[in-house]
């Protein structure tokens, strides 16, 4: 525990701290975003402030060395996993400074301690208290002055925590203000704007408002353009968040174009055989296989997965190379080469029981993969095989009712009907239907999906046609609630229905359905044609 101090008047915030900072370091997230593996909040770790600050360390004030010390203390307590001293640490200044404003002291040196203690919070994932310390600083932002000193860092700080919080409408509204005090002071093209700009950008995206995300995407670029030139590495983050926006717009060519500059420019920066390069070239292949151009997708992913191991760039067990690897995976086994995918399955899993044991529940992931990859080659017999071991290895590590077991459950059960032993294949789908309604609710879409498949087992068993139909109408209330009244996954539950219900003789019910079928079969067509 390390000693409270207390907190002094008149002092200054280090722009330097972000809530990416807290967990990891931000200097490398420029290179890891390029891969498509990023967590949400990359954006807001590139640490641009760091460089560029208008108070230089060595004019820090007392108090702000102070503030950035307990920053500095609470990051190392996090990243070794001392979770409890550094809650006790966050909950003595906490306390310190609410006693302040319950005082009637309520200007930015408080928001600034509580902005750090926030993002202290952030980074032990107590994401419910820093909804109500959000809640707090809010009250006396709102009637902050824009000239005060440190607030758009503080404003940035916040919009990015409403960001992780789903608050989007109240994120964007702090970003905008962060933004418009920094282009008031530095001018539209300084590179102080980059973080807040970034910021907007990904909450756009968030919520499907892309045409302005792009925008704010491209203002970014060329302001790195104008103030370190158009090779330099700092356009990479940009970049890569340019790209993958392209991406899920369906603009893969455009895309395609964003990620050879970066593969370019990390070329030129760091030569051809370095591990960034590798990460650039995954980001390329999925632009590739966007496009439809799988071969040359999977000869980039194979190109960068040596790259990225011959230059040790990261460990073989890192969670991105994992990624990496079943993607690639999955690519190979879509182009009909399963035993390639296979290949890296087995490689996955390999890797995995080396680090951490053979019967760690982070194997059971590629088990699963592996087993699906027998079933779509009609290898049921050793998918049964893997599914029993990886069935085996969750009952050990978690208790009889975890969610998480339901998994290779299901999966074994609908192996056991593709191999005909169905009394048995029930038993096991009957019981992840039983944990999945205690985990997620009885009308999630896991018990849905649960469901669904005990449905086929029970047809062939023979079971009650009545039963088997209230199971359906189940199913169909969860899909048309998760996937839309009009999706496929709806049209192929109703034409299951509608079977059931001309079986049983039940016309008054089958017309409706069969009529609303009838339309959804014709809209598939017309897209299907188109």
């Amino acid at each position: 525990m390390i000693p409270y101090k207390a907190i002094a008047r008149r002092w200054a915030f280090k722009r330097s701290a972000s809530v990416g900072s807290l967990e990891v370091d931000a200097a490398d997230q420029g290179h890891r975003f390029a891969s498509g593996f990023s967590a949400p909040n990359d954006f807001v770790r590139y640490n641009m402030l760091h460089d560029s600050s208008s108070n230089p360390l060595d004019g820090m004030s007392d108090f702000e060395r102070q503030l950035q010390e307990f920053f500095d203390e609470l990051k190392a307590m996090i990243m070794m996993g001392n979770k409890h001293d550094a809650i006790d640490l966050l909950q003595a200044n906490y306390e310190a400074v609410k006693e302040q404003m319950n005082a009637g002291t309520k200007g930015i040196e408080e928001i600034a301690i509580l902005d750090v203690i926030a993002l202290g919070y952030m980074g032990i994932g107590d994401l419910k208290f820093v909804q109500s310390l959000l809640d707090m600083m809010s009250q006396v932002v709102d009637n902050l002055k824009d000239d005060e000193p440190l607030l758009d860092a503080i404003l940035m700080h916040m919009g990015s925590m409403y960001s992780t919080l789903e608050n989007h409408e109240k994120s964007m509204l702090l970003y905008q203000r962060a933004i418009n005090i920094l282009e008031k002071r530095y001018g539209k093209n300084s590179i102080f704007l980059v973080t807040s700009l970034l910021g907007m950008a990904k909450v756009l995206g968030s919520i499907g408002r892309a045409t302005r995300a792009i925008e704010f995407y491209h203002r970014v670029i060329t302001i790195f353009e104008l103030n370190r030139g158009a090779e330099s590495v700092d356009l990479v983050l940009p970049l890569s968040g340019l790209g993958n926006q392209l991406i899920k717009e369906g603009k893969a060519t455009d895309a395609e174009n964003v990620f050879t500059r970066i593969l370019k420019i990390y070329t030129r920066a760091y030569g051809e055989n370095d591990g960034r390069v590798g990460m650039a070239l995954c980001s390329l292949a999925h632009a590739k296989c966007a496009k439809g151009n799988t071969d040359e997708a999977i000869d980039l992913y194979k190109k960068a997965v040596k790259v990225i191991k011959d230059s040790n760039y990261m460990a073989l067990d890192d969670s991105i190379m994992e990624n990496i690897r079943i993607d690639l995976a999955e690519l190979l086994h879509f182009v009909g080469r399963g035993q390639e995918g296979r290949e890296l399955l087995e490689e996955c899993l390999l890797i995995t029981e080396k680090h951490k044991g053979k019967e760690h529940p982070d194997s059971v992931t590629h088990l699963l993969n592996l087993a699906s990859s027998y079933s779509r080659s009609k290898n049921f017999v050793e998918a049964e095989r893997i599914l029993r071991m990886s069935l085996e290895i969750m009952t050990k590590n978690v208790g009889p009712d975890d969610q998480s077991i339901s998994f290779p459950m299901l999966h074994l059960g609908v192996t056991l009907y593709h191999l005909n032993q169905d009394e048995e294949a029930e038993k096991f789908v009957l019981e992840a239907v039983r944990i999945r309604e205690k985990a997620f609710g009885k009308d999630s879409l896991p018990v849905g999906e649960a469901l669904d498949c005990l449905v086929c087992i029970q047809t062939r068993l023979g079971k009650d046609d009545a039963q088997l139909l209230e199971l359906l109408k189940r199913v169909l209330s969860i899909q048309e609630r998760e996937f839309g009244s009009d999706s496929e996954e709806v049209m192929l539950t109703l034409k299951k229905a509608v079977f059931y219900l001309d079986k049983l003789g039940r016309k008054d019910e089958k017309f409706p359905l069969q009529k609303r079928l009838y339309h959804l079969r014709m809209k598939y067509k017309q897209r299907v044609q188109y």
